[in-house]
């Protein structure tokens, strides 16, 4: 009768966790159902898509129904009380820290932020000790070139609309899977990248260049890599490197964004 009681216990235990209450680290169990993707369970359970490869020792992005994914560090046993915004229109780190009682750096040290960049629809966690220290900053200029180095890996990859993998891409399935690569998460459209990541009056290296092509507005994107030229994929060429001064390009430049 007793181990039957704890076997309820228990149970109820992983009920309330996925309402958001009390963590165990020996609880927090994801199970992946059909659509999902780490970068979905990444930001619904305020993870970076780095940390929850490595937890589990992922080689790849890829997914199969009923795998079993690890939400915690390994040898993290401390119980957590976590709450959680999702980011809206408007706002801003200075905003939510205030709102939460906090400061930026202590809502950026929860999240694993090496940046101020913040986009609609992501999810913060504004309350509860970090599981594990957050790793070690790495520059942006740094950051930046692993971005490049990554991207350059990909040249010659075919076009394919809605691709987000090697075996295709389409422009923002590109940026989004480069960039995660690294251990940075980006929404998945160009629209949602372009509206969603933080203005800049001038690329850097690593930075993303938006064009309007087939429709008004940002419809095609690329990663700056320096020296007037960006690595894109695009729809004829595959991924390759164009310069902006282009005939075609030039004309249809709207502006950058930046993800560091």
């Amino acid at each position: 009768m007793k181990k039957h009681l704890l076997t309820v216990a228990a149970a109820a235990g992983i009920l309330f966790t996925s309402f958001g209450g009390s963590v165990s680290a020996h609880e927090n169990v994801y199970t992946v159902k059909s659509g999902d993707t780490l970068w979905r369970i990444s930001q619904n359970n305020n993870l970076s898509v780095a940390n929850l490869k490595e937890w589990n020792k992922l080689t790849s992005d890829s997914l199969y129904v009923n795998q079993k994914l690890s939400l915690l560090a390994p040898h993290t046993h401390e119980t957590q009380s976590v709450s959680t915004y999702t980011v809206q229109k408007g706002d801003t780190l200075w905003g939510i820290s205030t709102r939460h009682k906090l400061t930026v750096a202590q809502l950026k040290s929860l999240n694993y932020m090496t940046s101020d960049t913040i986009y609609v629809g992501q999810v913060l966690k504004v309350s509860g000790a970090a599981e594990t220290p957050a790793p070690s900053q790495i520059s942006t200029v740094s950051k930046a070139q692993m971005v490049i180095t990554e991207a350059k890996k990909y040249i010659g990859t075919p076009y394919l609309w809605g691709g987000n993998t090697p075996a295709g891409f389409d422009c923002s399935g590109f940026s989004k899977y480069v960039f995660e690569k690294v251990g940075i998460s980006l929404p998945r459209t160009a629209a949602t990248q372009f509206s969603g990541l933080k203005t800049v009056s001038s690329p850097s290296l690593g930075d993303l260049v938006f064009f309007s092509t087939y429709a008004p507005g940002p419809s095609h994107l690329g990663i700056y890599i320096g020296d007037n030229k960006f690595i894109h994929a695009g729809t004829s060429t595959g991924v390759t490197i164009t310069d902006m001064n282009n005939p075609y390009w030039k004309p249809r430049y709207l502006g950058a964004r930046t993800a560091f």
